[in-house]
């Protein structure tokens, strides 16, 4: 591969990280299309390269939410705030049941994919999460009715112990290919009546230390794959990537609070809904 190709590839594999992590699609599985057909790896070595690109997801996440992570460090200080308390405890609860959920399906997703490169292992997650997520603008669309009728819908502070529990089964479950964990999180907030914009933002804190998790796993339990997928990029290929995923990231995070808010999500979601049945039909049928 030149220098120039392998540059262009890096772009490419940035923009798809930094795009689909954010939105409600799942990043892993476009990395794992995008890296076969760009750097021939497996589905199985794709999607741990995937994990391990959630670096770059890391990164912006601290970047843009660095408030949020002050107040968590705050409380470990020995703030007294209330809200600052309580998103502690969102994020700590979250955190611990999603590594109890996700861990485990991990290891079970990388025995049972394999060496496959079968077009149903990407299609049918696909299929079901376009699903999901027509599934969710209809959730926002009830959301933003509710709020229309004078309704009150949630925020934060009113989240009990069940609600981070179900938060955290949900982002555990998106340790699966084809599962957004962006997109699950988001549906499973709406369910509980909690606003739109506070169901983005609590999902993306929420992923700064799922994205931490999943890379640090990554690297312990599956470092030899990790580097054969980093030998088809090269480690500058590599750094590319991650700096482009994060620049992408910032935008997309700032873009996506502020529309969570607005009537347009609801059809950017039902949109992208309806491009992942597509995709994932495309995959059945033509076993890409």
């Amino acid at each position: 591969m030149s220098d120039i190709i392998q540059f262009l590839y890096s772009i490419i594999i940035g923009i798809v990280q930094g795009v689909s992590e954010w939105l409600p699609i799942s990043s892993k599985t476009q990395i794992i299309v995008s890296t076969h057909y760009l750097l021939n790896l497996t589905i199985q070595q794709g999607y741990i390269f995937g994990l391990f690109m959630e670096i770059g997801t890391l990164a912006a996440s601290i970047i843009y939410f660095r408030k949020d992570l002050l107040n968590l460090v705050q409380v470990l200080r020995g703030s007294k705030d209330p809200m600052q308390k309580k998103l502690f405890s969102y994020v700590l609860v979250v955190t611990l049941v999603t590594a109890v959920i996700a861990a485990p399906l991990y290891f079970v997703t990388i025995t049972v994919i394999g060496d496959s490169n079968t077009g149903s292992a990407v299609g049918i997650p696909m299929l079901i999460l376009g699903l999901i997520l027509i599934g969710d603008a209809v959730l926002i669309w009830y959301s933003k009715a509710r709020q229309k009728q004078a309704i009150v819908l949630r925020k934060l502070e009113s989240f009990t112990a069940k609600d981070y529990v179900l938060v955290g089964i949900s982002q555990g479950i998106s340790a699966l290919p084809g599962i957004s964990r962006s997109g699950i999180t988001t549906s499973a907030m709406l369910l509980l009546g909690i606003e739109p914009d506070e169901a983005f933002r609590l999902s993306f804190v929420a992923g700064i230390f799922a994205a931490a998790g999943a890379f640090g796993l990554t690297l312990i339990a599956s470092r030899s794959n990790v580097a054969a997928s980093i030998a088809g990029i090269g480690l500058t290929g590599l750094l590319v990537a991650i700096i482009v995923s994060t620049i992408v990231s910032l935008f997309l995070i700032d873009f996506l609070i502020k529309v969570a808010g607005k009537q347009k999500i609801t059809y950017l979601t039902a949109a992208l809904g309806i491009i992942a049945i597509a995709s994932g039909l495309l995959y059945l049928v033509l076993g890409l």
